[in-house]
């Protein structure tokens, strides 16, 4: 197995554990839904219709990018490929960059296109990986492999800067960016990988031609945890003569473990950019049940993503286990509509929600 690939799979088993996620809140902690004892609707009634880059959903969830590049993400990403087609749902593919380094790694890819032929499917690469300008080849092949209805560029410094093997030259994402968004046939997505993109970040991205943001904030996956934990082990042994150079360098590295800007700070900062451009909001990073989800879209956000919550249930129960968690989470939304009196997922707002004062 390449370096690249036993990394991704690292990755994988990693962000199942618990101790891979933020300390830190979400922030949605900050809002209480508002309750009315007079809805005047049913579960019935409730339509959780809602749009992305032009296209009709029957939920609004995005089942995020993670997983690509080993062979264990072949079975994982077909799962996430027929479900998605099942439930009308988008998705993500996890970094096609093991792909373009090494063919051997394109069927982790190309099946969920064999298995949701009608889905909406986002290729993925990194922003580091656009510095200097992508290559005609490279752009068609991510598109083409899966025949992507977007591309999503995710941007990662902290990740990078704790990872051993990472990049840490960042100067020409943006400009990168803005070719790719030139001459890619499809839209493209900009997400943060947990730290979170705030306004000042978002309208960058925006003037670059970027037409969907995607928050990921702090408050689920930390990436600095993950890659901490891929070299404790190394490090413990080290530690273990006393060596209070590496002693500090791991105490160091600690500090770095809570830190982004949370999902509700940028959701609220980015809703000062709507009274400027048209454009739309995704919302991820914590998000683990319907009421985050519900909070999300009054705050801002046309739509929500997770990840790390349907790899784990995929993982332990399968395909099947993940049918039942969309069914119970959508149970939950539609409980949630019907108490806040909203018959339509578009039709949430900031009246839905009271802020808590501590």
């Amino acid at each position: 197995m390449s370096s690249i690939s036993t990394r991704k799979k690292d990755h994988i088993d990693l962000t199942l554990s618990e101790t891979s996620q933020y300390r830190r809140p979400t922030g949605f902690e900050k809002y209480q839904l508002k309750h009315n004892a007079l809805p005047e609707c049913g579960l019935d009634d409730i339509s959780f219709k809602s749009h992305l880059l032009g296209r009709e959903f029957d939920f609004p969830l995005f089942i995020s990018s993670m997983t690509g590049g080993h062979g264990e993400a072949t079975n994982l990403n077909a799962d996430i490929a027929t479900f998605c087609e099942q439930f009308n749902i988008p998705f993500g593919v996890g970094s096609q960059r093991a792909m373009l380094e090494d063919s051997a790694h394109e069927k982790s890819f190309t099946i969920v296109r064999d298995k949701a032929p009608n889905a909406f499917i986002a290729a993925n690469i990194g922003g580091a990986q656009l510095i200097g300008g992508m290559t005609t080849y490279s752009l068609k092949t991510i598109i083409s492999s899966i025949q992507a209805n977007a591309i999503i560029v995710h941007l990662n410094p902290l990740q990078e800067l704790i990872q051993p093997e990472g990049d840490v030259q960042f100067s020409g994402v943006l400009k990168g960016i803005e070719q790719l968004a030139k001459y890619s046939s499809v839209p493209i997505i900009v997400k943060e990988t947990g730290a979170g993109i705030d306004s000042s970040v978002a309208k960058r991205l925006l003037n670059a031609g970027v037409k969907v943001i995607d928050i990921a904030g702090v408050g689920g996956t930390s990436w600095s945890r993950v890659e901490a934990a891929r070299i404790s082990q190394k490090r413990s042994r080290e530690m273990v003569a006393n060596n209070l150079t590496l002693q500090y360098e791991q105490e160091m590295q600690d500090r770095f473990n809570e830190w982004g800007n949370s999902t509700v700070f940028c959701l609220e900062s980015l809703r000062e950019l709507e009274w400027e451009r048209k454009f739309e909001i995704i919302a991820s990073g914590g998000i683990r049940h319907a009421q985050d989800m519900i909070k999300a879209c009054c705050l801002g956000a046309h739509f929500v993503a997770v990840a790390q919550p349907v790899v784990r249930v995929l993982k332990e129960e399968g395909i099947k286990g993940l049918e039942k968690w969309y069914f119970l989470w959508k149970k939950e939304a539609t409980m949630i509509m019907t108490l806040l009196g909203v018959c339509e997922w578009r039709h949430l707002s900031e009246d839905y929600i009271i802020p808590q004062f501590s």
